[in-house]
């Protein structure tokens, strides 16, 4: 007896023996994103030093483990903040910018570069949208104050988390700095 299969059977047998390869999609630079959540505003790169304090604080508040750099915060005069940082999507890691008015609340984020495979719906407005006005009073988790997308679970809790983290780092650290 001859096997003789149908065509799809092959092309699925393809697809299942073919890995999955995640490729990074950079959505926006660091200077785009600047530019696009604190407009007209010169920035100016601020660094602080993350002792083991504070990177505790944050992670009791945000749950995220993986440390916070301090290396990657901009201030404009009027106060306004423009941070970067990143965290674990499913796998792979999320780069997102977050914007903040000098009293702390959100003026946007925006998702600078993803890995993961799937979920990249994330990097929709729609989505990124729930974060403006936020403040460090809002819980910021998923599925209480931010919508799920499904599919996209982790990288949805884990961006959520990581904007609670930049919010608790302005209310501990960045609004009692002094402007330049």
């Amino acid at each position: 007896m001859n096997w003789n299969p149908h065509p799809l059977t092959i092309i699925g047998l393809a697809m299942i023996s073919t890995p999955m390869i995640a490729q990074a999609k950079i959505y926006a630079s660091v200077e785009q994103a600047q530019k696009l959540l604190l407009p007209n505003k010169q920035l100016h790169q601020t660094p602080i030093l993350i002792d083991k304090e504070l990177q505790e604080k944050m992670r009791v508040a945000s749950s995220i483990r993986h440390p916070f750099q301090g290396n990657r915060i901009w201030k404009a005069k009027d106060g306004s903040w423009f941070v970067v940082d990143e965290v674990v999507g499913k796998h792979e890691m999320i780069t997102y910018a977050v914007g903040l008015n000098p009293a702390g609340s959100i003026t946007g984020i925006e998702i600078l570069e993803y890995v993961e495979s799937y979920g990249y719906e994330v990097a929709e407005a729609q989505w990124r949208n729930q974060f403006v006005g936020k403040n460090i009073d809002d819980p910021i988790k998923l599925n209480q104050d931010i919508q799920n997308i499904g599919g996209a679970t982790l990288s949805c809790k884990h961006i959520a988390d990581g904007v609670k983290r930049v919010a608790v780092l302005h209310e501990l650290v960045l609004k009692h700095m002094k402007s330049k």
